[in-house]
């Protein structure tokens, strides 16, 4: 009996010489690029079906190094920057989505307290101690395969910037005691840590953005709790359950980020909440993907019937080839300028790119399905978990479609400051 032929790694979304991208980058990329078709593929509709977390995959994640994909060199991990972490999250979601996005959730924890920190002021006492608190984080992780969850959404505009946090914490001798809420909480009786955003307040105090804090929760932790079911369109894999905290004590070395740091990111690095947008990269390219296959007769699993030879499913490859395109274009360049303090004109890519990407993958997963026909809509082949899933992103906080759209509208025709009185 001949054993089945090895299936043929892809070629990667983003081409190393054509996007110039550094032999370091291409190793991590390639990296999880090989992990994603290797394991994560097969695992996924089992994932999508029972609304289960990939714990196999986090497991792979660990081994592979790719926990730390964002953790500086010093503390034991990759070293990676934001432009190699996003195109390796774009090759994660190829391949599942849900993981994708969780992975997002728990590398911004490092990210975050990583290299978009240290772009930021802090004077050298306040540097050093976030350092020595960055460290714990940072060798739970590569140590211990640590999962970081980030628990974002709270049901208001709290998460879309327009008002404090409802989740509070009041500072006590030794930390804080937090209580409070988080919706849609993305790993949510899975991380090992809740990386929460709450306002710190102070009796008389009125409550502030400014004061936002960003505290890394042990998920075991007296006062935590995770309720409600899990039974969404798409994304079933990321377990978004809802979190309460009940006067949980957090003690001063769980801080994630430095008194007045967050706020600071918020306001200059905006580029920190564009991250999300790689997990959705990558469905698109594989809604592409699959159709080709499909049309050449070489999906797994599937009798090897070519369709390709008909002009009208030419020319949808035609038109999914030049959006897809473009969407690559404008998302790679908003990544590669990410910085702090950008340019009106950056703010504006990274809102156009997280639009089109939000927006473009499900239009290409739409027009997946109408080329390739009914077969395709089996729940034994990814396409229309690439459609459920694809159709999410616009709704994602703090850049949801709707959001991006107004922001480029106001901020395309006022300057800072500008008003019509």
């Amino acid at each position: 009996m001949n054993a089945p032929a090895a299936i043929a790694p892809d070629a990667p979304i983003f081409d190393a010489k054509a996007f110039r991208l550094t032999d370091a980058q291409s190793e991590i990329i390639a990296r999880a690029r090989n992990l994603g078709q290797s394991a994560f593929a097969a695992r996924a509709a089992g994932y999508d079906r029972d609304a289960r977390f990939p714990t196999e995959n986090y497991r792979d994640l660990h081994r592979a190094g790719l926990l730390g994909i964002a953790i500086p060199k010093a503390h034991g991990g990759l070293g990676a920057d934001y432009q190699t972490y996003a195109l390796a999250a774009a090759e994660i979601g190829r391949y599942c989505g849900a993981t994708a996005l969780t992975w997002n959730m728990h590398v911004c924890s490092t990210l975050w307290s990583g290299p978009l920190a240290d772009d930021l002021d802090m004077d050298a006492a306040t540097r050093a101690e976030h350092e020595r608190r960055r460290a714990i984080h940072y060798r739970r992780i590569v140590e211990d395969g640590a999962i970081y969850s980030q628990p974002f959404s709270e049901g208001g505009a709290a998460a879309a910037g327009g008002v404090a946090f409802g989740t509070e914490a009041r500072p006590i001798e030794g930390g804080w005691r937090v209580s409070g809420k988080k919706i849609f909480a993305s790993l949510s009786g899975h991380a090992d840590y809740y990386g929460v955003l709450c306002t710190e307040v102070t009796e008389g105090e009125k409550a502030s953005r400014r004061n936002t804090l960003y505290l890394a929760i042990p998920a075991q932790a007296e006062g935590v709790s995770v309720v409600g079911d899990w039974d969404p369109l798409g994304m079933r894999g990321t377990v978004s359950r809802t979190l309460i905290f009940k006067d949980v004590f957090v003690p001063e070395d769980a801080a994630l980020m430095p008194r007045g740091v967050y706020f600071q990111a918020a306001m200059r690095w905006p580029h920190m909440f564009l991250t999300l947008s790689p997990t959705y990269m990558g469905l698109a390219q594989a809604a592409y993907d699959f159709t080709v296959r499909y049309l050449r007769g070489e999906v797994p699993g599937m009798p090897p019937v070519k369709r390709r030879m008909y002009p009208t499913k030419q020319i949808a490859v035609a038109q999914m080839h030049v959006k897809l395109e473009q969407i690559k274009a404008l998302w790679f360049q908003a990544v590669t300028e990410a910085c702090a303090n950008p340019s009106k004109a950056q703010v504006l890519r990274a809102y156009a790119a997280q639009y089109s990407v939000m927006e473009g993958a499900n239009e290409l997963a739409a027009l997946a399905i109408r080329t390739c026909g009914g077969q395709a809509m089996l729940k034994s082949l990814p396409l229309e978990r690439i459609y459920r899933d694809s159709r999410c992103g616009s709704l994602m906080l703090p850049w949801t479609a709707e959001l991006c759209l107004d922001r480029t509208g106001r901020e395309a025709l006022y300057e800072a400051g500008e008003t019509d009185e």
